[in-house]
């Protein structure tokens, strides 16, 4: 019996030597890279299911065997650290037994909404709120405009009314975000499940040091699952240089990468700095997003003040940054994995040279807001706004101040302001006891 209890590797090194065939031959019959193919017999990796039907194919085996060898080893990879590992293969089974599909079916997953991950100033829990008052208060539902866009929370919302909604945002991670979630280009849900899975099986022991580890493990994320993030950043820039992925498909799998990373930072939720202190080692569980294909969605990544000369619509939404915190520097990392320039990075923070520095963080902010609202081509604008102005901590001191920011407006058009009390996120010693979050509804004057 204890014969039969071998690895997928050892079982494939063993058929084909018996066979007389050579890893190279292999390599060429079936298409299956002699790097790849050498990985797996060693057991440096996992075979696919697809590579293992080849193999079973071109050996003339058993193909069932190798593939219960094949999930047998994926099961023990997955447990065999976990105190609980075998109470959950139990559970497993009794949910198989049920007929529960989980890992194969993209619509049984579980997956990633928006709306799961941590972002500076997400208006996630105040969108209700917001556009209970756009509903109420502004006319029309043809183009809502969200021109600094975030994690689109809020654009995703008047999708449910608008009939086109522009997003913009000048980050690299925000725009791919924007097309994974909102694009209607056709992609192949299998493959990406596949793929998933595939990066769930990965052996970290046996990943060489990349580009992110290097610079990112120990710090910003242990040091183990970083190289697994180095591993899968490579392996999607690859499938996109041979044409395996189409361009919705390369967004959607590098969305799902920033989530699945940002619950396993080890950061309070950006990365100006990391905790100084031993990472807890995660797992690093690979999921998909959910896609919420949406026709009327434009996206955009340019300077917001150059693009609404070119744009128009009936509602404009407005949420800039107002302290001097800029958000390229916050998510420098998440700018850096999409991009993939692989950058000399400099600091304690290890930043790239600044890249897309936002005017609403310097000492320009208030010109640029007022350029901003009188410019845009609209018959409403709605404006938020919270009062951290009163800060003791300088980097998060507004640079428009409320008074500044009521004039401009009234300026433009005939304007109500509302507010609320609002939980701010806060790691530093700004004092935000009464702090409010506000709505400015702004219906413009014909010019």
């Amino acid at each position: 019996m204890l014969d039969t209890i071998v690895s997928i590797g050892d079982t494939l090194k063993e058929i084909r030597e018996t066979k007389g065939f050579h890893l190279q031959e292999v390599a060429d019959k079936t298409s299956i890279n002699y790097t790849s193919l050498s990985r797996i017999e060693t057991g440096k990796r996992l075979p696919t299911k697809p590579q293992v039907q080849s193999l079973a194919q071109f050996y003339s085996y058993s193909e069932n065997d190798l593939i219960r060898q094949l999930i047998s080893d994926k099961i023990i990879y997955e447990v065999q650290n976990e105190d609980l590992g075998l109470e959950g293969f139990h559970l497993a089974e009794q949910k198989l037994k049920y007929g529960l599909n989980l890992f194969n079916d993209y619509k049984n997953q579980d997956k990633f909404q928006l709306q799961s991950r941590r972002y500076i100033g997400n208006k996630a829990k105040l969108t209700d709120w917001i556009m209970e008052i756009i509903e109420s208060e502004t006319e029309g539902n043809g183009t809502f405009i969200d021109i600094f866009s975030g994690t689109s929370i809020v654009a995703k919302s008047a999708m449910e009314k608008y009939k086109t909604v522009i997003l913009n945002d000048i980050l690299y991670s925000n725009n791919v975000t924007y097309q994974a979630f909102y694009g209607t280009l056709k992609w192949n849900s299998n493959k990406l499940v596949e793929l998933a899975n595939e990066y769930n099986t990965l052996n970290s022991k046996s990943i060489r040091e990349n580009y992110f580890s290097k610079n990112f493990g120990g710090k910003f994320y242990e040091k183990e699952v970083s190289k697994q993030i180095g591993y899968i950043r490579q392996d999607i820039e690859k499938k996109k240089k041979n044409n395996d992925l189409n361009s919705r498909e390369y967004a959607i799998l590098l969305t799902s990468l920033i989530y699945t990373i940002d619950k396993l930072a080890n950061t309070v939720g950006h990365f100006d700095a990391y905790i100084k202190k031993p990472i807890t080692k995660r797992p690093l569980n690979f999921k998909l997003i959910q896609t919420s294909d949406f026709k009327g969605a434009k996206i955009y990544q340019e300077d917001a003040n150059e693009l609404v000369r070119n744009i128009k619509g009936d509602i404009a939404y407005i949420d800039p940054p107002y302290n001097s915190r800029q958000y390229s520097r916050f998510y420098h990392i998440y700018e850096n994995l999409i991009q993939w320039k692989k950058p000399k990075l400099y600091g304690v923070a290890l930043k790239p040279e600044p890249e897309n520095m936002s005017k609403y963080c310097t000492v320009q902010a208030k010109d640029t807001f007022k350029d901003l609202v009188e410019n845009l081509d609209v018959k409403y604008l709605a404006v938020s706004y919270n009062n951290t102005y009163k800060s003791k901590s300088k980097s998060s001191k507004n640079k428009i101040t409320l008074e500044e920011i009521t004039e401009i407006l009234n300026n433009v058009g005939e304007t109500k302001t509302f507010e609320q009390s609002h939980t701010y996120f806060n790691t530093g010693k700004t004092d935000f006891n009464d702090h409010k979050e506000f709505l400015f509804l702004t219906k413009k004057y014909d010019k």
